[in-house]
């Protein structure tokens, strides 16, 4: 009888651990959800101009918006024309930019979408769930002039 209450115990501490591992990944975007918000977002700039895609894609309670996941998007040159999580980085050039190791990520991200029209970048930012700077992969693509991107959180 222990080892059938020992047996149970396990397996119940065994499960809530799992669930609570699930529960935190599902709170966190993956790869695959950030590339699909990009493509998404693209078309609808395309299909809606780049005034109403871009007030649309800043609002936070959007559809461009869904947990740690947001879009951005930016010139050419590295001025932000949309932001899903901060309204205050819109119309500012952010090509100086730099995370919190000094790696200069905006000249690097204008530079990778001068040369291709897809890449992943990896820098540091705050995440907007846990209110720490992180570890950070996005994935952008080229519009003509315009980069779009949506990112991962590392954890």
């Amino acid at each position: 009888m222990k080892k059938l209450s020992l047996f149970a115990s396990v397996t119940v501490i065994l499960s809530m651990i799992f669930l609570a591992c699930f529960a935190h990944a599902a709170d966190q975007g993956t790869k695959e959800e950030a590339v699909a918000m990009v493509k998404k977002a693209v078309e609808y700039i395309k299909a809606n101009g780049n005034e109403k895609s871009f007030y649309d894609i800043s609002d936070k309670l959007g559809q461009f918006t869904d947990r740690d996941l947001y879009v951005v998007v930016y010139d050419i040159n590295g001025k932000c024309l949309a932001h899903g999580q901060n309204r205050n980085f819109i119309g500012k050039d952010m090509i100086d930019l730099k995370d919190v190791d000094g790696k200069e990520f905006m000249k690097e991200r204008v530079n990778l979408m001068k040369n291709q029209t897809s890449a992943w970048q990896e820098y540091k930012f705050l995440n907007p769930t846990t209110k720490k700077v992180e570890p950070k992969s996005i994935y952008l693509e080229r519009l003509g002039d315009l980069i779009v991107g949506c990112g991962i959180y590392i954890k």
